[in-house]
């Protein structure tokens, strides 16, 4: 394999015209460059330069060899640029994905956030279910999963590394006619007796945060309807359908003819995520995302605890 190095003294003799001329401009020794000229030749099995008295003459294949020498070095020195500049956040991508509910609040806000401060770097976003999010992850088809657990069920992976973003806590949403509408919270035993919308299960650990908090209450909720999109479970509860569980993620945009009421006690929560590859390379723009996702959570934390003192 050709090296480098000794094609750029082979440019240099090229474009000097002598050897003693290209030790000085590379600040090489006129033995050294002689003997990388030697070498290089022993590489490309053939002569590549001539000498005579008044100087040196490239060969033919002296010739062709700098002429691709120009290229590969203008290619390494793009390259070094590009690795420079993805250090120094001037370049670079980052590719994220997302369950819908954060994929509408939270990584709106980092990406703006991010695009702000490191406007160079490239940034995707795609729509995952959480556990589709995880597969893509492990297979190298994004940066930065945002994932959601449930508060009492941890993800337990060790191909992934878990960043706790915000505790997500879950309401009751109700047809605004319901007879305990009126209540500003409830007991979920008031519902006991209610249909329920869940969510498909094993797709979202929501399914299984609303059936254990049943549970825990002392009964089975009566599943009436499946669905995994909050805007048209809204619109089934709505309909009268049924009562869901409903995160407060969700709730950007409530309908006018729902209501969403608080359970008495400390609500059911689940807790929302960035996921990262445990123990792999992670990339100056994949770090600042990461840390801009935290600075987010937190902020949406910081609000629903300010909007919950002022009423």
């Amino acid at each position: 394999m050709l090296d480098v190095k000794r094609m750029r003294v082979l440019r240099e003799v090229a474009a000097q015209g002598s050897f003693s001329a290209a030790a000085e401009a590379l600040a090489y020794t006129q033995s050294a460059v002689s003997q990388q000229i030697a070498a290089l030749e022993r590489e490309a099995g053939t002569i590549l330069v001539e000498r005579n008295a008044r100087g040196v003459r490239l060969t033919d294949a002296g010739r062709a060899l700098v002429e691709h020498a120009d290229i590969i070095l203008a290619r390494l020195a793009d390259a070094e640029a590009d690795l420079e500049a993805i250090a120094g956040l001037r370049g670079g991508r980052v590719r994220l994905v997302s369950f819908p509910t954060a994929g509408a609040t939270i990584a709106p806000q980092a990406i703006a956030r991010f695009r702000e401060r490191h406007p160079g770097v490239e940034v995707s976003l795609e729509p995952r279910e959480p556990r589709e999010g995880l597969e893509c992850l492990k297979a190298g088809g994004c940066d930065i999963a945002l994932t959601v657990e449930a508060g009492f069920e941890p993800i337990e992976d060790r191909a992934i590394e878990r960043h706790h973003l915000l505790d997500d806590p879950m309401y009751v949403c109700l047809p605004a006619g319901h007879p305990v509408a009126g209540k500003a919270k409830l007991k979920l035993t008031d519902l006991a007796e209610e249909s329920w919308i869940l969510g498909t299960t094993g797709r979202c650990p929501d399914a299984q945060i609303l059936l254990r908090a049943c549970q825990t209450a002392g009964f089975e909720p009566r599943l009436a309807f499946q669905s995994d999109d909050y805007v048209a479970i809204q619109g089934f509860v709505a309909a009268g359908v049924g009562v869901c569980f409903i995160p407060d993620l969700a709730l950007v945009a409530v309908r006018d003819d729902v209501v969403i009421r608080q359970l008495v006690g400390r609500p059911p929560v689940r807790h929302i995520l960035a996921a990262t590859v445990a123990g792999g390379f992670r990339s100056p723009a994949a770090a600042a995302m990461l840390e801009i996702l935290v600075e987010v959570g937190a902020e949406f934390e910081a609000g629903r605890r300010t909007l919950a003192l002022a009423s």
